[in-house]
């Protein structure tokens, strides 16, 4: 509710300190960030906010990394903070936020807490998953947001462009609707806390949840902050019959239909990688 005020007739009007302050605090509300600047008391100067941005694809680790040094904390604090903090999550993440602290620029304070972000992240990717277009789309394929949010952490990692986003999703949605299990290295990756585009045989037969290689189906959990183009895709992929891709090299992702094709750029991949490590060509 809006209340109007209105100056006395016959008088000039002029907003004081105390004035400015409360407009000023109203503008935080309407934008969301008052979740994030404590209020100021009458009389104080407003703080300038700081602008603090989360990356997409970036996992809780780097996060809580990035908000401990922006904040000035020691390192691991906000790590503990999430631990005990009772932050707005879906029952299915059993407290874990991984995938839920979207990416985005967040304004802080030198009176932001690791909890005001953490908290305001959580309820920003919640929204997102809540946009009709998401929600809708994760209600015609039987998934529920905390699928949406998995598949997106998926894509998110998986896809090199924007472009490919719709075609990654594809390739999932399809080896699920086979049972086929994912075989994405980018869930070997979360569950070896690395990032590589080189996987072994060995790799691909660690004991972890996140071996999509072995286990079918998404993993347990997201791997990483999805962005809304990666939680768009996730429930639009892009029409195909893909059920395997590789990134050749940079610009280049090849999705293929059979297997016999994906070998083909495969061993492209593997040349390419060669070249590079012996500088015999370009990376």
């Amino acid at each position: 509710m809006r209340h109007e005020h209105r100056p006395p007739r016959g008088r000039n009007h002029r907003l004081t300190r105390r004035g400015r302050l409360a407009i000023f605090l109203a503008l935080m509300v309407a934008t969301g960030a008052a979740l994030l600047v404590t209020e100021l008391l009458p009389g104080t100067a407003p703080e300038q906010p700081r602008r603090l941005l989360i990356p997409e694809g970036w996992r809780a680790a780097q996060v809580y990394a990035a908000v401990d040094r922006e904040l000035e904390l020691p390192p691991g604090t906000t790590r503990k903070e999430a631990a005990k903090a009772a932050l707005p999550l879906p029952a299915e993440a059993k407290g874990n936020p991984e995938g839920y602290l979207f990416p985005a620029t967040y304004p802080v304070t030198s009176r932001t807490t690791p909890v005001d972000l953490l908290r305001y992240m959580v309820r920003t990717a919640t929204g997102k998953l809540a946009t009709k277009s998401v929600a809708d789309g994760g209600k015609v394929h039987g998934m529920t947001p905390y699928q949406t949010a998995t598949l997106a952490s998926i894509i998110q990692a998986e896809a090199e462009t924007p472009a490919d986003m719709g075609k990654v999703a594809r390739v999932v949605h399809n080896r699920l609707a086979r049972s086929m299990p994912l075989q994405m290295d980018s869930t070997l990756n979360y569950a070896l806390n690395r990032h590589t585009v080189d996987t072994t045989l060995a790799d691909t037969r660690i004991d972890s949840p996140f071996n999509s290689y072995e286990r079918q189906g998404l993993p347990p959990t997201p791997i990483d902050s999805p962005g809304l183009p990666a939680m768009a895709a996730a429930v639009a992929p892009t029409p195909g019959d893909w059920l395997f891709f590789v990134t050749v090299k940079p610009g280049d992702t090849r999705f293929s239909a059979t297997y016999e094709e994906h070998r083909r750029h495969v061993a492209e991949f593997n040349r390419v990688r060669a070249a590079a490590r012996t500088g015999t060509g370009p990376a």
